[in-house]
């Protein structure tokens, strides 16, 4: 389904379910602080198929990430892929570099009615990669997995985080995503909960330059890229297409549609033990599966449809032009700030005639 079709106050166009937080890797990143064991409360797996028919009420080709931790952890996860696809879901997954991804499983996946395989490449070479997921051989393993989803025919995307340690990385994993034959390159700027905490994130003026890098790179390249968690490079996209303010329709359309998908605008989260967010990077539960309905909660939660509102958002977001087509990472605000609506620390676009305080860091009346 196309992007403009989906009415966001009704349903998101991505909904994820954090399967487990069981995995055998321990990236230096990770959101979920993962664990080795699965938790004795995950949804079960009537319970889960209870969600994904919960999913369905919010119309068809409803998009459902299965994520974790690794989502193979779990010994029903091919059955929770067939249930969804039979129920006109369109079924995707995020499954982690482990051997557990065999070339076998890949294809089963796909017999199973799986959609697409995003894995994660957050090094350019064997040793980087191997060193920021934690574990000797998860490079290999995740090459060998996006050759098998090639070779299945099943559509390969690329999950990149960009941190201190990786940014310098990015020219080298570009060329392994065409050379991979990806659709889509994700890139993820970092927000720093769970692990990740520990991480240094790159200055707004270093993100910047990398999200004018990327459009570079997405306007000569046979794949698409889309950024998670730097909603702003929607608006570097729009600049370089008017010299307006972002409010142009018109102008907007360009770019793929007219608002971006961020936390709880577009997008929900559902965790192993069913708490509802806004996103796995904004942890705070608008409700439980097992309590509340997942459509109830997306629809009609305060946060939600808070986060919904352009003209809720405060500081330098508030005052932007942009807000319509970007609104900010709202988890980054929230990670940073404790304060979901506030401005994004990692934008470093100062609206024209903006006089208000700044996002510890930067520079004052730095402008782009």
């Amino acid at each position: 389904m196309h992007p403009n079709a989906v009415d966001t106050d009704r349903r998101p166009f991505v909904l994820v379910w954090e399967l487990t937080r069981a995995c055998e890797l321990t990236c230096k990143h990770c959101r979920a602080d993962a664990q080795p064991e699965r938790h004795p409360d995950e949804l079960t797996t009537a319970e889960g198929k209870a969600l994904l028919d919960e999913a369905r009420r919010f119309g068809e080709n409803q998009l459902v990430v299965l994520s974790g931790g690794d989502p193979l952890a779990r010994d029903d996860t091919l059955d929770l892929v067939a249930y969804g696809a039979d129920r006109g879901l369109l079924m995707t997954l995020t499954p982690s570099g482990t051997t557990s991804l065999t070339p076998e499983r890949v294809e089963a996946l796909t017999d199973a009615g799986a959609r697409r395989l995003a894995v994660s490449v957050d090094g350019g070479s064997r040793a980087a990669h191997d060193e920021f997921r934690g574990e000797p051989g998860s490079f290999d393993a995740t090459i060998r997995a996006a050759r098998a989803a090639r070779d299945a025919d099943l559509p390969l995307q690329i999950n990149t985080t960009v941190c201190a340690e990786t940014v310098d990385q990015l020219p080298a994993i570009r060329d392994l995503v065409a050379d991979l034959g990806a659709v889509l390159w994700s890139v993820f700027f970092l927000v720093p909960i769970g692990r990740g905490a520990v991480l240094d994130s790159i200055s707004p003026t270093r993100a910047e330059r990398v999200v004018e890098w990327l459009a570079d790179v997405e306007a000569a390249a046979d794949f698409g890229i889309k950024t998670t968690e730097a909603p702003h490079y929607r608006r570097v996209a729009l600049q370089r297409r008017t010299d307006g303010d972002g409010t142009d329709g018109d102008a907007a359309d360009t770019i793929g549609r007219r608002v971006g998908i961020t936390a709880g605008d577009g997008f929900a989260f559902v965790s192993h033990v069913g708490d509802v967010y806004p996103s796995g990077f904004l942890p705070e539960a608008a409700g439980n599966v097992r309590e509340t309905s997942l459509v109830d909660c997306y629809r009609e939660a305060d946060l939600f449809t808070d986060l919904r509102d352009p003209d809720a958002l405060r500081g330098k977001c508030g005052a932007c032009g942009y807000r319509g087509v970007c609104g900010g990472s709202r988890s980054r605000a929230y990670a940073q700030t404790g304060d979901p609506l506030a401005s994004d620390p990692l934008c470093a676009y100062v609206p024209e005639g903006y006089d208000g305080p700044l996002p510890e860091g930067q520079e004052p009346r730095s402008r782009v």
